[in-house]
């Protein structure tokens, strides 16, 4: 009875070493951990808009309707709950991504108003602000990024023979949302002198 179970694990160990159970866990972990850093790329951004913002409010007083913008889109960011479970949820993440959107458009906005204050511009403190934002811009960028790959990997995965039957009888993972370019980035900016 022993020899019967034992060579009945052995026989669930082999099955199972090539079933990629592991393999789907291990990578929906990775999307969430991309996800997380996505999150934290854009709390980055949101933390430095206030500095920003105080900044620029000291020599644009009567642009108070671009810095409102600026405060208005941070605030609604700051009311999405981003969190992992968002990835699973196409009409969470487009509410995530079109406030991120709105945000991004309020800080263009923000930066035609420095080119109006040339004082501005030569202050150190802004320009290091601007510079952190900047970097902070890239790193959104580079996060989105490793974040759709990371998605792509996942879905790819629990697609594929024989991840597909082991997914469908035992774990049941859900496909992934990768992050949308936003609808706005469809047309080009139009400069104008």
């Amino acid at each position: 009875m022993r020899t019967i179970f034992l060579a009945m694990m052995a026989a669930v160990l082999l099955v199972t070493s090539g079933c990629g159970y592991n393999k789907m866990q291990a990578q929906e972990e990775a999307v969430f951990a991309a996800w997380g850093n996505v999150q934290a790329a854009y709390q980055r951004r949101a933390d430095l808009i206030p500095n920003l913002v105080e900044v620029v409010k000291g020599y644009a007083k009567h642009e108070s309707d671009t810095l409102q913008a600026v405060t208005e889109a941070r605030a609604k960011v700051g009311s999405i709950q981003a969190s992992k479970d968002l990835v699973s949820d196409p009409q969470a993440l487009a509410r995530f991504q079109q406030a991120q959107g709105a945000l991004s458009g309020a800080l263009s906005r923000l930066m035609v108003v420095v080119e109006r204050y040339p004082d501005l511009k030569a202050n150190q403190n802004f320009m290091d602000l601007q510079n952190q934002l900047e970097g902070t811009e890239n790193r959104i960028n580079v996060a989105r990024t490793r974040y759709n790959q990371a998605v792509q990997e996942f879905n790819t995965s629990i697609r594929i023979f024989p991840n597909s039957l082991t997914n469908s009888l035992l774990l049941h993972l859900s496909r992934k949302e990768p992050y949308k370019a936003d609808e706005a980035a469809q047309t080009a900016p139009k400069v104008k002198f």
